[in-house]
């Protein structure tokens, strides 16, 4: 069952988003569903979204998705044929802020480690990150 959850999760995002950038199109401009997680019977499904922009736009889109919930299930059960259209609970995702967060901290510790370079200093600690307490080398 585990395979098919994963193909009806698929499916499900696929049409959501046509559905979404297709008939409301100027409404959900900002709007990335980025996962369906449907559950085991197939009859409820969490849909993940992510928008562009800040908090406003976050909620703003919250306010449309839960506005047109019933209309996008609708629209949902004529496209996609199951025994049950699941019931659809949006959800905002941060994974894609998080993730843009990470790559702002990677590019900055980057950074500060050429500027270092240039002024002379030295960050060698002995090659103690990747050595264990008996020095054993932990690279894979």
């Amino acid at each position: 069952m585990g395979e098919r959850k994963v193909r009806v999760g698929e499916l499900v995002k696929r049409e959501i988003s046509s559905l979404l950038h297709g008939r409301w199109r100027t409404e959900a401009v900002s709007i990335t569903i980025t996962e369906v997680d449907v559950s085991p019977d197939l009859k409820k499904a969490t849909v993940y979204y992510s928008v562009i922009g800040g908090r406003e736009a976050v909620a703003a889109a919250g306010r449309f998705l839960a506005s047109v919930r019933s209309k996008i299930r609708y629209e949902l059960g004529h496209k996609v044929i199951l025994k049950y259209t699941p019931e659809l609970n949006f959800v905002h995702d941060i994974s894609v802020e998080r993730g843009m967060r990470v790559i702002d901290l990677l590019d900055q510790i980057e950074a500060e480690g050429e500027s270092a370079g240039e002024t002379g200093e030295s960050s060698d600690n002995g090659g103690a990150d990747f050595q264990g307490n008996e020095g054993k080398d932990i690279r894979q």
